[in-house]
């Protein structure tokens, strides 16, 4: 019993010591792309709006929707972003994240005619994915909070999208903790997508042209 409680120990101290490694690795490979003002990130055509509900589990607003989407304008009405991808999940005819995000920005004055709906991004690798081998884009800014965008940066690292990420404010840590234990995992996943498993977005279908009013 002592040898096998040992070699239990001993299987989860290299578990934990591998994704904290992974998460390391992660943070460190993709920080150099992360922004957090307007005024500095570089200029793309195309912004990637990530998608995240508009309303919490007990039904008041999201606070990570209404910050992806206030970060978003800013970039629209500062002349970095003239078009955005809204990227999400459309997974039942009740749930429609790419739609909620357009109503929003449309409410803050950004043109419908800025802005594309890709309904099959229903995890992040295939809304990175998606935007280049769907809709043909190669530079975006890819907008979501800090703790989700090392991710994103990094599975676009390693399908050659130049992407940098614009990041939305986060919410005050206590009630942001259990997404970010969450994300220390989905790290792990991803690299395992990427690496090892050869995961493919769901979806990807015919190629979209984005129509871009300069």
């Amino acid at each position: 019993m002592r040898l096998a409680k040992k070699v239990f120990l001993l299987l989860v101290l290299v578990l934990a010591a591998a994704l904290a490694g992974v998460n390391a690795w992660m943070i460190l490979s993709t920080q150099q792309y992360v922004f957090d003002s307007v005024e500095n990130v570089p200029s793309r055509k195309v912004g990637l709006v990530l998608g995240t509900s508009h309303r919490t589990q007990k039904g008041g607003p999201n606070p990570y929707f209404e910050k992806r989407i206030q970060t978003a304008a800013d970039l629209y009405f500062s002349g970095k972003v003239v078009h955005f991808i809204l990227s999400g999940d459309n997974s039942t005819q009740y749930y429609n994240e790419p739609l909620e995000m357009k109503k929003a920005l449309v409410r803050k004055g950004v043109p419908e005619s800025a802005v594309t709906l890709d309904y099959a991004g229903l995890r992040t690798l295939d809304s990175i994915v998606r935007s280049k081998e769907v809709f043909g884009q190669d530079e975006i800014i890819i907008i979501t909070q800090p703790f989700h965008c090392y991710r994103a940066l990094f599975i676009s690292r390693y399908y050659d999208l130049d992407a940098v990420a614009m990041v939305a404010e986060e919410p005050a840590f206590a009630e942001s903790r259990n997404v970010r234990i969450r994300e220390y995992f989905a790290r792990a996943k991803a690299v395992l997508d990427l690496y090892v498993l050869g995961t493919a977005p769901r979806f990807l279908g015919q190629k979209e042209e984005l129509i871009i009013n300069h």
